[in-house]
């Protein structure tokens, strides 16, 4: 696969991760965070905010990855 069609299909594939999960995150935060003490939604909070980094990662780790030479 070229590497602009890799970076291309990267690209789109990380604005939806971020989209979908900052939805869901919104939605478990709104389901199970009220009634929560104070300390338990910072952890959430700080949990949740950091967790979309490692499948963000492994996309563009894919995207960086070099094309395969030709025999």
């Amino acid at each position: 696969m070229p590497i602009r069609l890799r970076k291309f299909i990267g690209m789109i594939a990380l604005v939806v991760l971020v989209i979908v999960y900052a939805f869901v995150a919104m939605v478990i935060a709104q389901l199970k965070l009220p009634e929560a003490p104070r300390w338990a939604q910072m952890i959430y909070y700080v949990v949740v905010g950091l967790a979309w980094v490692f499948p963000a990662g492994a996309i563009i780790a894919w995207m960086q990855k070099p094309t395969a030479p030709k025999n």
